[in-house]
Protein backbone atom coordinates (compact mmCIF):
# COMPACT_ATOMS: atom_id res chain seq x y z
CA UNK A 1 0.00 0.00 0.00
CA UNK A 2 1.36 3.48 -1.10
CA UNK A 3 0.67 6.62 -2.74
CA UNK A 4 2.35 5.62 -5.92
CA UNK A 5 -1.12 4.47 -7.48
CA UNK A 6 -2.25 7.82 -7.09
CA UNK A 7 -2.35 10.18 -10.17
CA UNK A 8 -2.56 13.62 -9.63
CA UNK A 9 -3.77 15.62 -12.34
CA UNK A 10 -0.58 17.81 -12.16
CA UNK A 11 2.05 15.23 -12.83
CA UNK A 12 -0.61 14.03 -15.26
CA UNK A 13 -0.16 17.09 -17.02
CA UNK A 14 3.45 16.84 -16.65
CA UNK A 15 3.64 14.37 -18.51
CA UNK A 16 1.55 15.00 -21.49
CA UNK A 17 -2.02 14.41 -20.37
CA UNK A 18 -4.28 16.63 -21.35
CA UNK A 19 -7.09 17.47 -19.40
CA UNK A 20 -9.85 16.23 -22.15
CA UNK A 21 -7.44 12.91 -21.85
CA UNK A 22 -7.93 12.85 -18.17
CA UNK A 23 -11.87 13.29 -18.26
CA UNK A 24 -12.22 10.32 -21.03
CA UNK A 25 -9.98 8.41 -19.47
CA UNK A 26 -12.47 8.38 -16.11
CA UNK A 27 -15.20 8.48 -18.36
CA UNK A 28 -14.14 5.26 -19.79
CA UNK A 29 -13.41 3.51 -16.66
CA UNK A 30 -9.75 3.45 -16.84
CA UNK A 31 -9.29 5.78 -13.98
CA UNK A 32 -11.61 5.86 -10.68
CA UNK A 33 -11.42 9.62 -9.58
CA UNK A 34 -10.97 9.71 -5.96
CA UNK A 35 -11.12 13.60 -5.24
CA UNK A 36 -10.90 16.80 -6.92
CA UNK A 37 -7.71 16.39 -9.12
CA UNK A 38 -6.70 12.92 -7.69
CA UNK A 39 -6.92 9.59 -9.16
CA UNK A 40 -6.16 6.04 -9.50
CA UNK A 41 -6.09 3.07 -11.99
CA UNK A 42 -9.58 2.01 -11.50
CA UNK A 43 -7.81 -1.96 -11.68
CA UNK A 44 -5.65 -0.86 -8.81
CA UNK A 45 -8.78 0.27 -7.13
CA UNK A 46 -11.55 -2.65 -7.94
CA UNK A 47 -8.66 -5.26 -6.12
CA UNK A 48 -7.63 -2.84 -3.63
CA UNK A 49 -9.16 -4.10 0.12
CA UNK A 50 -11.92 -1.91 1.74
CA UNK A 51 -8.46 -0.71 3.80
CA UNK A 52 -6.22 -0.33 0.93
CA UNK A 53 -9.48 2.20 -0.27
CA UNK A 54 -9.77 3.88 2.50
CA UNK A 55 -6.18 4.77 2.23
CA UNK A 56 -6.07 5.93 -1.52
CA UNK A 57 -8.94 7.72 -0.28
CA UNK A 58 -7.51 9.35 2.39
CA UNK A 59 -4.94 10.28 0.76
CA UNK A 60 -6.28 12.13 -1.77
CA UNK A 61 -8.65 14.08 0.30
CA UNK A 62 -5.94 15.64 1.89
CA UNK A 63 -4.90 17.08 -1.48
CA UNK A 64 -7.97 19.03 -1.06
CA UNK A 65 -8.36 20.26 2.88
CA UNK A 66 -6.86 23.28 4.14
CA UNK A 67 -3.43 24.04 5.09
CA UNK A 68 -3.09 22.90 8.81
CA UNK A 69 -4.98 20.10 8.46
CA UNK A 70 -4.38 16.39 9.63
CA UNK A 71 -6.33 12.82 9.04
CA UNK A 72 -7.26 11.80 12.44
CA UNK A 73 -9.70 8.71 13.93
CA UNK A 74 -10.14 5.92 11.76
CA UNK A 75 -8.01 7.45 8.68
CA UNK A 76 -4.71 8.21 11.17
CA UNK A 77 -5.29 4.51 12.49
CA UNK A 78 -5.45 3.18 8.94
CA UNK A 79 -2.09 5.32 7.77
CA UNK A 80 -0.58 4.40 10.96
CA UNK A 81 -1.02 0.81 10.32
CA UNK A 82 -3.35 -0.13 13.20
CA UNK A 83 -6.60 -2.54 13.54
CA UNK A 84 -9.47 -1.10 12.65
CA UNK A 85 -11.90 -4.14 14.16
CA UNK A 86 -15.76 -3.45 13.18
CA UNK A 87 -14.52 0.56 12.51
CA UNK A 88 -16.24 2.05 9.36
CA UNK A 89 -14.28 2.64 6.90
CA UNK A 90 -16.74 4.71 4.71
CA UNK A 91 -16.13 8.05 5.55
CA UNK A 92 -12.37 10.02 5.63
CA UNK A 93 -11.71 11.51 8.66
CA UNK A 94 -9.25 14.90 9.05
CA UNK A 95 -9.58 17.46 12.45
CA UNK A 96 -8.92 20.96 12.10
CA UNK A 97 -6.51 22.74 14.17
CA UNK A 98 -9.89 25.19 15.41
CA UNK A 99 -12.23 25.04 18.48
CA UNK A 100 -15.69 24.81 16.20
CA UNK A 101 -16.82 23.90 13.25
CA UNK A 102 -17.23 20.38 12.52
CA UNK A 103 -19.04 19.30 9.47
CA UNK A 104 -19.79 16.06 7.95
CA UNK A 105 -19.86 15.45 4.20
CA UNK A 106 -20.51 13.01 1.49
CA UNK A 107 -17.37 10.10 2.37
CA UNK A 108 -16.03 13.00 4.74
CA UNK A 109 -15.94 14.35 8.22
CA UNK A 110 -14.14 17.22 9.24
CA UNK A 111 -13.51 17.22 13.05
CA UNK A 112 -12.39 20.42 14.77
CA UNK A 113 -10.00 20.26 18.08
CA UNK A 114 -6.70 21.85 19.02
CA UNK A 115 -3.52 20.36 18.47
CA UNK A 116 -0.26 21.25 18.81
CA UNK A 117 2.46 20.21 15.86
CA UNK A 118 3.80 17.82 18.29
CA UNK A 119 0.67 16.01 18.02
CA UNK A 120 1.41 15.49 13.97
CA UNK A 121 3.25 12.98 11.94
CA UNK A 122 4.04 12.49 8.67
CA UNK A 123 2.93 8.85 6.58
CA UNK A 124 3.57 8.79 2.88
CA UNK A 125 4.27 12.66 3.07
CA UNK A 126 0.74 13.16 4.92
CA UNK A 127 -0.23 14.98 7.48
CA UNK A 128 -1.31 12.51 10.62
CA UNK A 129 -2.11 12.68 13.96
CA UNK A 130 0.02 11.03 16.08
CA UNK A 131 -0.72 7.28 17.21
CA UNK A 132 -1.08 8.36 20.69
CA UNK A 133 -3.32 11.12 19.48
CA UNK A 134 -5.23 8.63 17.44
CA UNK A 135 -6.37 6.29 19.91
CA UNK A 136 -7.13 8.72 22.56
CA UNK A 137 -9.23 10.81 20.02
CA UNK A 138 -10.99 6.78 18.81
CA UNK A 139 -11.44 5.44 22.24
CA UNK A 140 -13.09 8.65 23.28
CA UNK A 141 -15.61 7.62 20.43
CA UNK A 142 -15.82 4.02 19.91
CA UNK A 143 -17.27 1.53 22.05
CA UNK A 144 -14.59 0.14 24.79
CA UNK A 145 -14.63 -3.35 23.28
CA UNK A 146 -13.55 -1.61 19.90
CA UNK A 147 -11.35 0.93 21.74
CA UNK A 148 -9.07 -1.34 23.56
CA UNK A 149 -8.69 -3.73 20.45
CA UNK A 150 -6.44 -0.42 18.60
CA UNK A 151 -4.90 0.10 21.49
CA UNK A 152 -3.65 -3.70 22.24
CA UNK A 153 -2.70 -3.90 18.55
CA UNK A 154 -0.58 -0.56 18.79
CA UNK A 155 0.49 -1.74 22.44
CA UNK A 156 1.78 -4.89 20.96
CA UNK A 157 3.55 -4.03 17.65
CA UNK A 158 5.45 -1.34 19.62
CA UNK A 159 3.85 1.92 18.00
CA UNK A 160 3.35 3.27 21.43
CA UNK A 161 3.50 2.78 24.96
CA UNK A 162 1.14 2.95 27.98
CA UNK A 163 3.12 6.22 29.13
CA UNK A 164 2.87 7.64 25.98
CA UNK A 165 -1.17 6.84 26.25
CA UNK A 166 -1.45 8.25 29.74
CA UNK A 167 0.31 11.54 28.56
CA UNK A 168 -2.30 11.83 25.82
CA UNK A 169 -5.06 11.13 27.80
CA UNK A 170 -3.35 14.04 30.05
CA UNK A 171 -3.31 16.63 27.22
CA UNK A 172 -7.18 16.00 26.63
CA UNK A 173 -7.90 18.24 29.36
CA UNK A 174 -11.73 18.76 30.03
CA UNK A 175 -12.44 17.05 26.53
CA UNK A 176 -16.11 15.13 27.36
CA UNK A 177 -15.06 12.04 26.15
CA UNK A 178 -11.46 12.13 28.34
CA UNK A 179 -13.24 9.85 30.97
CA UNK A 180 -14.57 7.19 28.63
CA UNK A 181 -10.79 7.54 26.67
CA UNK A 182 -9.14 6.71 29.75
CA UNK A 183 -10.80 3.32 31.25
CA UNK A 184 -10.27 2.21 27.57
CA UNK A 185 -6.61 3.37 28.03
CA UNK A 186 -6.35 1.33 31.48
CA UNK A 187 -7.37 -1.77 29.90
CA UNK A 188 -5.10 -1.69 27.67
CA UNK A 189 -2.10 -4.58 26.77
CA UNK A 190 0.78 -5.20 24.81
CA UNK A 191 0.37 -8.77 25.49
CA UNK A 192 -2.57 -9.33 23.69
CA UNK A 193 -1.77 -11.23 19.98
CA UNK A 194 -5.02 -10.60 18.47
CA UNK A 195 -8.12 -9.36 18.15
CA UNK A 196 -9.75 -12.32 19.39
CA UNK A 197 -7.56 -12.44 22.44
CA UNK A 198 -8.28 -8.74 23.14
CA UNK A 199 -12.46 -9.26 22.80
CA UNK A 200 -11.79 -12.23 25.23
CA UNK A 201 -10.22 -9.93 27.72
CA UNK A 202 -12.86 -7.31 27.75
CA UNK A 203 -15.31 -9.77 28.00
CA UNK A 204 -14.11 -10.94 31.07
CA UNK A 205 -13.84 -7.48 32.17
CA UNK A 206 -17.32 -6.80 31.65
CA UNK A 207 -18.52 -9.59 33.16
CA UNK A 208 -16.34 -9.13 36.21
CA UNK A 209 -14.61 -11.99 35.78
CA UNK A 210 -10.97 -12.25 37.71
CA UNK A 211 -8.49 -10.13 35.31
CA UNK A 212 -6.30 -12.82 33.53
CA UNK A 213 -2.45 -13.13 33.13
CA UNK A 214 -2.19 -12.83 29.62
CA UNK A 215 0.57 -15.09 27.71
CA UNK A 216 2.15 -16.48 30.74
CA UNK A 217 4.51 -19.68 30.48
CA UNK A 218 3.39 -22.62 32.62
CA UNK A 219 5.51 -25.04 33.94
CA UNK A 220 5.31 -28.49 36.23
CA UNK A 221 5.91 -29.51 39.51
CA UNK A 222 9.35 -30.14 38.24
CA UNK A 223 9.91 -26.84 36.19
CA UNK A 224 9.14 -28.62 33.11
CA UNK A 225 7.84 -26.41 30.42
CA UNK A 226 4.38 -27.05 29.54
CA UNK A 227 3.11 -24.32 27.28
CA UNK A 228 2.44 -20.53 26.54
CA UNK A 229 -1.03 -20.06 27.17
CA UNK A 230 -3.57 -17.06 26.62
CA UNK A 231 -5.00 -16.63 29.87
CA UNK A 232 -4.26 -17.67 33.03
CA UNK A 233 -6.41 -17.21 36.10
CA UNK A 234 -3.10 -18.70 38.47
CA UNK A 235 -5.89 -17.98 42.19
CA UNK A 236 -8.30 -20.21 40.73
CA UNK A 237 -6.31 -22.66 38.69
CA UNK A 238 -8.08 -21.95 35.15
CA UNK A 239 -6.54 -21.56 31.79
CA UNK A 240 -8.41 -19.77 29.24
CA UNK A 241 -7.26 -20.46 25.22
CA UNK A 242 -8.49 -18.19 22.61
CA UNK A 243 -8.40 -20.65 19.70
CA UNK A 244 -8.53 -18.41 16.36
CA UNK A 245 -5.64 -20.21 15.20
CA UNK A 246 -6.38 -23.38 13.27
CA UNK A 247 -7.12 -22.69 9.56
CA UNK A 248 -9.86 -25.28 7.80
CA UNK A 249 -11.00 -25.38 4.28
CA UNK A 250 -14.20 -23.94 3.64
CA UNK A 251 -16.33 -27.18 3.37
CA UNK A 252 -15.61 -27.86 7.36
CA UNK A 253 -13.37 -29.99 6.87
CA UNK A 254 -9.48 -29.65 8.35
CA UNK A 255 -6.25 -29.43 6.38
CA UNK A 256 -3.58 -32.17 6.76
CA UNK A 257 -1.54 -29.06 8.55
CA UNK A 258 -4.87 -28.03 10.80
CA UNK A 259 -5.32 -32.15 11.56
CA UNK A 260 -1.74 -32.17 12.76
CA UNK A 261 -2.20 -28.42 14.59
CA UNK A 262 -5.65 -30.53 16.72
CA UNK A 263 -3.24 -33.14 17.32
CA UNK A 264 -0.76 -31.32 19.17
CA UNK A 265 -3.22 -29.02 21.04
CA UNK A 266 -4.46 -32.18 22.37
CA UNK A 267 -1.28 -33.32 23.62
CA UNK A 268 -0.32 -29.43 24.95
CA UNK A 269 -4.23 -29.56 26.21
CA UNK A 270 -3.49 -33.39 28.11
CA UNK A 271 -0.01 -32.20 29.87
CA UNK A 272 -2.03 -28.91 31.38
CA UNK A 273 -4.29 -31.11 32.73
CA UNK A 274 -2.38 -33.18 33.75
CA UNK A 275 -1.09 -30.90 35.81
CA UNK A 276 -3.98 -29.88 37.67
CA UNK A 277 -5.36 -27.21 35.53
CA UNK A 278 -9.04 -26.61 34.13
CA UNK A 279 -9.10 -25.79 30.99
CA UNK A 280 -11.51 -23.42 28.84
CA UNK A 281 -11.31 -23.25 25.09
CA UNK A 282 -13.41 -20.92 23.39
CA UNK A 283 -13.85 -19.65 19.71
CA UNK A 284 -14.73 -16.61 17.88
CA UNK A 285 -18.21 -18.06 17.37
CA UNK A 286 -18.35 -18.09 20.77
CA UNK A 287 -17.60 -15.02 21.52
CA UNK A 288 -20.83 -14.13 19.83
CA UNK A 289 -22.81 -15.47 22.70
CA UNK A 290 -21.17 -13.83 25.66
CA UNK A 291 -23.13 -14.96 28.13
CA UNK A 292 -22.97 -18.58 27.68
CA UNK A 293 -18.88 -18.21 27.40
CA UNK A 294 -19.32 -16.36 30.68
CA UNK A 295 -20.73 -19.06 32.17
CA UNK A 296 -18.31 -21.91 30.93
CA UNK A 297 -15.42 -19.77 32.36
CA UNK A 298 -17.41 -19.70 35.88
CA UNK A 299 -18.12 -23.38 35.65
CA UNK A 300 -14.81 -24.18 34.69
CA UNK A 301 -13.66 -21.69 38.06
CA UNK A 302 -16.00 -23.92 40.01
CA UNK A 303 -14.47 -26.92 38.95
CA UNK A 304 -11.14 -26.55 39.65
CA UNK A 305 -12.22 -25.10 43.07
CA UNK A 306 -13.76 -28.50 43.56
CA UNK A 307 -10.19 -29.71 42.79
CA UNK A 308 -7.22 -30.42 44.68
CA UNK A 309 -4.85 -27.40 42.53
CA UNK A 310 -2.37 -27.18 39.93
CA UNK A 311 0.66 -28.62 40.85
CA UNK A 312 4.12 -26.02 39.60
CA UNK A 313 4.92 -22.96 38.70
CA UNK A 314 4.22 -19.65 36.03
CA UNK A 315 5.75 -17.18 34.61
CA UNK A 316 4.98 -13.81 32.76
CA UNK A 317 7.97 -13.16 30.32
CA UNK A 318 8.63 -10.24 27.99
CA UNK A 319 7.38 -10.86 24.80
CA UNK A 320 9.04 -10.90 21.49
CA UNK A 321 8.76 -7.90 19.92
CA UNK A 322 8.35 -5.78 23.13
CA UNK A 323 10.27 -3.00 24.33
Amino acid sequence: MGDDKIIRRCEARARGVTDSEVRRLVRTGAWTRLGSGVYIPSGIYADADERDRHFYRATAAMENFREGTALSHVSAAVMHGLETWQIPLDAVHATRNRSGGSRRGPGCVLHSSKFTEDEVTSRVGVRVLSVERTITDLSSTLSFEQAVVVGDRALRIGVTTLDELNRAIERMGRHPGRAKAARAVRFMSDRSDSVGESRSRVLMIGAQLPIPEEQPDVFDANGRWLARVDFLLPEHGVIGEFDGRIKYRRDGVATRDAEDVVFQEKLREDRLRHSGWVVVRWTWADLQTPDALVTRIREGIALAGRGSGPMGTFETRKLAGQK
